[in-house]
This record gives structure tokens, C-alpha cells and sequence, in this order.
């Protein structure tokens, strides 16, 4: 009797399926590391965002937080010089404006109304006048009714580069030790001021 022969009978596995088989599993070990950097990027980034929303936009880190405050000093809009180093051993407001700026139009009247309410407790407010013209900023000041401190102008952006800002407008607090202790980015609000300020002179 002639035995009957059948290839797909035979239970030995054709080479070629084998190194097929070998190929695919090498390329998913290759894909392996590849999908967990993209996991670890995405729950990273998921991370960053959940921690990020609830947290207030206008409160920013700074790598000065506590660190000396950088110097300000020069012409100021009303003509005359004004030098931060001369009120060491005081706090200090730092406002950061232009005339162009909506919300620091907005703010003014709380400017003038802080520098005031403050000014017995030894607070000394004074402006940055950045990427702006001397002309503009006086005719702003002329309708908005002035300011009962001194800004220094900034019309190249120098000193708003020196001191981190991000635009306009910004404010910064200075301690008695004159380190910086609180930046706030975008319209000032009174409660903001009172909770940066008032720890640090003990104002009510």
C-alpha cells in the first residue's frame, strides 16, 4: 500500500512562517518602549493640567520670589529722578504700566487710593512706565488725574526685561529687607492688595 502524503498534514512548520512569526514578535518588543514614553508623556502632561486649574492665573512663580529686587531707577513722568535704593529699609509697590494698557486704566483709581491708605504706614508706591511715549503716558496721567508717587519711564522695556514681567500690567511687593514677596500679573484688586501688603506693615 503507497501511503497517502499530504502537506498540510505534516506537523512540522514551514521556516518561513517561523521567521514571519519570529519578525513580528521582535517588532513588538521593538514597539514596547516606544508606547510607554508616549503613556508616561501623556499622564505627565495630565498631571501639569489638573494641578494647573486650580490654581489663580494671576498669581505667578517667579524666580525672584525672595530673592533682592532688581534696581529701578531713572527720569521720571513728571520730570524729575527717582531711585528705588532710596526707599531701603521700606515697602515697596512696584506697579508696571503703560498707556496703552485697558486694565491699567481700570486700576488706576485703586493705585491712587492704595498709595494713599498706605502711605502712613510707611509704604512707598512707585510706577514703571514701559514700552510706552512720554507724550502718551502724560496725557493719560492728565485724564485719569495723575499719581501721588513717582513712575519711572521705561520706554525701550529695559527695566520691564530686567524684572521678568510678562506685560502689563504687573505689580510687584518689595519687603523692608527689600526682597520681592508677592507678583501679581493682570488687574490689581483691593483684596489682593490687602493680603500682600498688610502682613508685611501690619496694616488692619
Amino acid at each position: 500500500m503507497t501511503a497517502l502524503t499530504d502537506d498540510r498534514m505534516d506537523p512540522r512548520t514551514d521556516p518561513e512562517d517561523t521567521d514571519l512569526a519570529e519578525e513580528e514578535l521582535a517588532s513588538r518588543r521593538r514597539r514596547w518602549p516606544i508606547l510607554v514614553v508616549v503613556l508616561l508623556l501623556v499622564l505627565g502632561s495630565i498631571a501639569v493640567l489638573s494641578t494647573g486649574f486650580g490654581r489663580d492665573p494671576t498669581v505667578i512663580d517667579t524666580v525672584l520670589m525672595d530673592q533682592p529686587a532688581p534696581p529701578l531707577s531713572g527720569p521720571t513722568l513728571n520730570g524729575g529722578t527717582a531711585d528705588i535704593a532710596d526707599y531701603a529699609g521700606q515697602v515697596v509697590v512696584v506697579n508696571v504700566w503703560a498707556s496703552w494698557c485697558v486694565p491699567c486704566r481700570r486700576e488706576h483709581p485703586l493705585l491712587i487710593r492704595a498709595a494713599e491708605a498706605l502711605e502712613p504706614y510707611g509704604v512707598q508706591f512707585i510706577g514703571m512706565n514701559t514700552q510706552d511715549t512720554v507724550e502718551d503716558a502724560r496725557a493719560f496721567m492728565d485724564e485719569m488725574g495723575g499719581l501721588p508717587y513717582p513712575s519711572v519711564l521705561d520706554p525701550d522695556g529695559r527695566w520691564a526685561v530686567e524684572w521678568g514681567t510678562f506685560g502689563v500690567p504687573e505689580t510687584f511687593v518689595i519687603d523692608t529687607a527689600g526682597r520681592i514677596r508677592a507678583k501679581r500679573i493682570g488687574e490689581l484688586t483691593e483684596g489682593w492688595i490687602v493680603d500682600a501688603v498688610g502682613p508685611l506693615v501690619g496694616a488692619p
